[in-house]
């Protein structure tokens, strides 16, 4: 960068050097030769003066071949080319050259005049035309007198050569030149040392410095020649204010690992608490299965009741008599059944029940409906509500906690049964399906659905629309949350009047990261107040 800038400033500098000397060259070489041909023009006036005074008393006395014989004298100096001379009406009556005495007449100059002229081919020339007045002693000479109206008797063309002229003003060139390029030279030496001593160097010094500080390498001060004032007072100023960075970075990472160590023990606190919502909301469920799992279990308990004192009465001292054998071994048949359907259901519910570590494993999302529908079976008869499941086949496991899913299915199923309370036909149905890498769980019902007002709460914890003393708004938080936990979604779409729809959406594959660690320890994430990542219609 600050090469570049120094290239730059050398090159415009020295653009500018080289126009003021060409301009100052040129100035100079024109006035030159302006002073050279004025001298010239000077010194050809007193030579045309003189000519004229050489051959006056030769015209006075009208003779001519002396006048003419002067100036062929005159003519052989050097640097004089010839020297004409013409009569009032314009002809050549005398000229050094024999080949102009032929020429056409010319019109005669009534003063003093010169010009430069240049023949093709040929060196400058200087022609200068001074006039021949008639004066008083040459009209009232007896030789020959001519009328006073007659002013101007002819005129005397004195041409030198320009070829000194040329010579001086050429070498002139050349020596202006010369300097010009010396000067350049010279010039251009001292401004890249000058240059680079106190702009460039500087400036790499203040860009290191810098770089150092976007690089956050703090420690490194930034210092630059003194030579360069005002650079030095501009890094004295960046390092000032890297010394403030470094104090504010120094403190702000001492916040931020108090900071840290809090979030810690704060995000160790949330997850405890989150576990005991979990499992709150899961005593809840629980306590609203028991009524209806009581009464499951007490007609297979008081059929074995029956069925035993039945075999009391058959079973005789002497043992069964022969032909009850068959009758008796019914009854046992039954005992067996009914007490094995008591197992079950309490196996199911214990299991629900149970405070289990959270763990991830291959589960089938079928077999946990099957299960949860065998808790809430009688629950769901006793209400005159019609579950109808719709199981995709041969449906593939996914990684999740099927206790944690589990407790979502049961959620769902038990606030699509309460939904349809107002129902005559009170109708539940549940499906699964196989999406893009996911698995989609739907529980629908037939319900009155649910207020546009109220979509975007649902899921905010303890938000319910149920009256008081039936529920406190944590059955879809949690369920939310474990579904967040496991990488999913759950999404409603509801219409009042109609029913309403939740599909909960499940990867096949579990993402690594914050949900899945979060899983692993148990802490289930809970919608933030605007249920943040849900859809509704």
């Amino acid at each position: 960068m600050p090469r570049r800038l120094g290239r730059k400033l050398i090159l415009s500098i020295t653009v500018i050097v080289v126009i003021v000397a060409a301009v100052s060259g040129l100035v100079n070489i024109k006035t030159e030769e302006n002073q050279l041909l004025n001298t010239m023009v000077l010194g050809a006036d007193q030579l045309s003066k003189g000519i004229t005074s050489a051959i006056w008393h030769a015209m006075l006395d009208d003779n001519r071949q002396t006048a003419y014989e002067v100036m062929r004298t005159i003519a052989l100096k050097q640097g004089i080319d010839r020297i004409r001379m013409f009569n009032s009406a314009g002809q050549v009556m005398f000229s050094t050259r024999a080949d102009d005495l032929d020429q056409p007449a010319v019109r005669l100059v009534t003063r003093q005049d010169f010009r430069i002229t240049a023949a093709p081919g040929q060196r400058r020339r200087l022609e200068m035309l001074t006039p021949i007045f008639n004066e008083p002693s040459c009209s009232q000479a007896a030789c020959h007198a001519h009328p006073k109206a007659v002013r101007t008797l002819g005129v005397l063309d004195l041409q030198l050569s320009l070829e000194p002229v040329d010579r001086e003003v050429a070498g002139m060139k050349y020596r202006v030149l010369l300097v010009t390029g010396v000067e350049i030279a010279l010039i251009s030496l001292f401004i890249i040392f000058f240059t680079r001593r106190f702009l460039d160097r500087p400036i790499e010094q203040l860009l290191e410095g810098i770089q150092a500080v976007g690089q956050m390498e703090l420690d490194k001060p930034i210092r630059v020649d003194d030579s360069a004032e005002e650079i030095s007072v501009l890094a004295r100023s960046f390092d000032a204010m890297r010394e403030r960075l470094r104090a504010a970075l120094a403190e702000l990472n001492q916040l931020t690992q108090s900071l840290e160590i809090k979030v810690q023990e704060r995000t160790r606190q949330l997850q405890a608490a989150q576990k005991k919502l979990v499992q709150t909301d899961r005593l809840a469920s629980l306590g609203q299965l028991s009524a209806s799992v009581a009464h499951e279990i007490n007609n297979p308990i008081s059929g074995v009741l029956n069925l035993s004192m039945l075999l009391q009465r058959m079973l005789k001292s002497d043992g069964v008599p022969p032909e009850r054998i068959e009758e008796f071994r019914k009854y046992l048949v039954q005992i067996t059944n009914e007490t094995a359907r008591v197992g079950r259901i309490v196996s199911d519910l214990l299991a629900f029940s149970r405070r289990s570590k959270p763990q991830r494993a291959p589960a089938d999302v079928n077999r946990i409906v099957r299960t949860t529908l065998s808790l809430v079976q009688h629950k769901m008869r006793l209400s005159n509500v019609e579950v109808s499941t719709a199981l995709w086949e041969n449906l593939p496991a996914i990684p999740c906690d099927a206790s944690q899913i589990q407790q979502v299915v049961l959620n769902l199923l038990l606030n699509a049964a309460e939904a349809t309370q107002a129902k005559s036909e009170r109708r539940v149905e549940i499906e699964t399906t196989v999406g893009d890498d996911a698995i989609l769980l739907t529980v629908s019902d037939n319900g009155e659905g649910i207020p546009p007002e109220n979509l975007a709460k649902i899921f905010d914890p303890f938000f319910t629309t149920k009256s008081e003393g039936k529920g406190v708004g944590l059955g879809l938080a949690v369920s939310y949350g474990i579904v967040q936990a496991h990488g999913g979604e759950i999404e409603v779409k509801s219409r009042v009047g109609e029913g309403t729809t939740f599909t909960v959406t499940l990867p096949l594959e579990q993402a690594a990261g914050g949900a899945a660690e979060m899983a692993a320890v148990g802490a289930v994430p809970l919608p933030d107040d605007h249920g943040g990542g849900r859809t509704a219609p």
